[in-house]
């Protein structure tokens, strides 16, 4: 149920039947369970073309039931005219059992142009970290995309994503103000190359937030972190909004790549669209069960980009991933400060690729990053170390894409991983075509890691552990063949804090290693597999 009335300096009430005997429910085309209610629409503006400067408004208010759809979408009748429009909005946060979740509820808009999924109306997206908006052709809160304030119907959605047992009760405020519509706001993508070394490894964070979504950091304050922590290229994901892309610009330099992107937040899982086109938005509105996932991946790929499904085990609601891993390029193992949700993340990633070597498939590589919101979030720990033709959109891409690329906690830690056996080398996301019985020799050379643990890993587990000196500058050395690892990758992990290295082959009830300092992709070992022709997990 819902009920209308108006409030503000210019109140005006609303035209039209009785709201309660509008409410419906539907479904935006292919997405998820959607509730839309009846218009709202402005009496000031059906008598005649309001004085420039002059506003209306309007309220809505309603109640929404445990398991309500998951967006609410209120129809606004936008008439000739509008310089502006404004939305705010406020929710009830009644007591809850210990253990229950409690109200939580996200906002956007969609233009006149429509709700279709995909489709071409968004206009913006702030989640529950604002509770109002404003969009004019000269500007637009972060999250939103300024434009001209154009007539026909647009659409406030609410995605209540969290209902306590009692309901959650909302009130929505829309205010348009008249008037020309002003100049257009500016456009400042950023270029697509930096100045580059040639091949080299070049080091990057490609999980960031701004105030664009639910960041504190303004988008100067990102690009000041990411040099400050030594990296070479950064992506900007803010959630569900390509609203940043547009002031990037000026951010760029020779000195710092700065590639856009997004973070899709669906109601079973994030993942990461990396590298998208400047200004494209990836819509979020689905569940696994819709099977639209697969449209969008499509999507990211027409654009030269990357699928990343984001921190798989995060314990949070609607983090959890859900859509398998069929289509992705890589997948975000370590996600800001090591816990236990990333060594879940690591060795169910480390199954997969087992699986996907032995059975001749694609293997997925790992990624890691930041995903910094705040202080005292640290940009760039940690991040990854890619190879790369050049410090170019395309060529990171492609650098990543192919795993040629190992995990740093911070540039403090440099490290260097290769295979050599009859006489030839390979190194990180590369295979050593060697005969299944020729010795192969495992070299790891790290530093920056104090007494750090090194762990070489294979299809069979860990096969050797080692400790770093004091100085944790050091190199490991192994020898094994084709036949007893398909492949080969390495951990280095700090002490335990009681100051042990940890160890391996080992049960108990604590964790046996201290935190991540880097982690690299694998090394294949032994003549390609045929593929059979799949190229997806299944």
């Amino acid at each position: 149920m819902c009920e209308h009335d108006s409030c503000g300096h210019h109140e005006e009430p609303p035209t039209g039947p009785d709201r309660r005997a509008l409410l419906r429910t539907g479904l935006v085309a292919g997405a998820a369970t959607a509730l839309t209610l009846g218009p709202v629409a402005f009496a000031a503006a059906a008598a005649g073309v309001p004085a420039p400067g002059s506003s209306t408004s309007s309220t809505v208010s309603g109640h929404l039931e445990t398991g309500a759809a998951d967006f609410v979408y209120l129809p606004v009748e936008v008439p000739a005219g509008v310089r502006e429009i404004a939305v705010s909005y406020s929710y009830d946060r009644p007591a809850v059992p210990a253990g229950t979740p409690g109200n939580s509820c996200d906002i956007g808009i969609f233009d006149e142009r429509g709700t279709e999924l995909g489709g071409e109306g968004f206009r913006g997206w702030s989640g529950g970290f604002r509770t109002s908006f404003v969009i004019s052709n000269s500007e637009a809160t972060p999250g939103y995309l300024p434009g001209p304030v154009n007539p026909g119907t647009w659409h406030v959605v609410l995605g209540p994503y969290q209902v306590a047992p009692q309901g959650l009760d909302y009130q929505v405020q829309i205010t348009l103000t008249f008037g020309e519509p002003g100049p257009a706001a500016p456009v400042h993508y950023p270029a697509d190359r930096a100045r580059g070394r040639g091949r080299a490894w070049y080091r990057g964070d490609c999980h960031l937030h701004t105030v664009y979504s639910d960041g504190r950091r303004l988008p100067g304050e990102v690009a000041a972190g990411a040099r400050a922590a030594g990296l070479d290229f950064m992506v900007s994901t803010d959630h569900n909004t390509s609203s940043s892309h547009a002031v990037w610009g000026p951010l760029a330099g020779e000195d710092l790549l700065i590639i856009t992107g997004e973070e899709i937040t669906t109601r079973n899982g994030h993942w990461l669209a990396l590298g998208t086109e400047p200004g494209e938005w990836v819509d979020w509105r689905y569940r696994a069960r819709d099977n639209a996932y697969p449209r969008f991946v499509r999507q990211v790929h027409r654009a030269g980009g990357l699928v990343v499904p984001a921190h798989p085990y995060c314990p949070y609601v609607a983090c959890q991933w859900k859509f398998g891993y069929q289509g992705a390029d890589l997948v975000e193992v370590w996600n800001g400060p090591w816990t236990y949700d990333d060594e879940s993340a690591v060795d169910a990633w480390d199954s997969h690729l087992a699986e996907d070597l032995r059975a001749g498939r694609a293997w997925l590589p790992a990624m890691g990053n930041s995903d910094a919101h705040s202080v005292p979030q640290v940009i760039g720990s940690p991040h990854n170390v890619v190879l790369a033709e050049d410090l170019t959109r395309d060529q990171v891409l492609a650098g990543l894409r192919a795993g040629r690329s190992w995990l740093a906690e911070s540039a403090a830690v440099q490290l260097e991983f290769t295979a050599t056996g009859r006489g030839r080398r390979a190194g990180i996301g590369e295979r050593l075509a060697v005969p299944a019985d020729a010795p192969v020799d495992v070299v790891l050379t790290v530093s920056g890691v104090p007494n750090g643990t090194v762990r070489l890993i294979t299809d069979e587990g860990q096969l050797h552990q080692e400790s770093l000196p004091a100085a944790g500058t050091g190199t490991v050395t192994w020898r094994t063949t084709a036949s007893l690892a398909t492949y080969v990758r390495a951990e280095v992990r700090h002490p335990l804090p009681d100051g042990t290295p940890g160890k391996g082959n080992t049960m108990g009830p604590a964790l046996p290693w201290g935190p991540m300092a880097a982690l690299t992709n694998p090394i294949l070992l032994g003549a390609q597999q045929s593929s059979q022709g799949l190229s997806d997990r299944p």
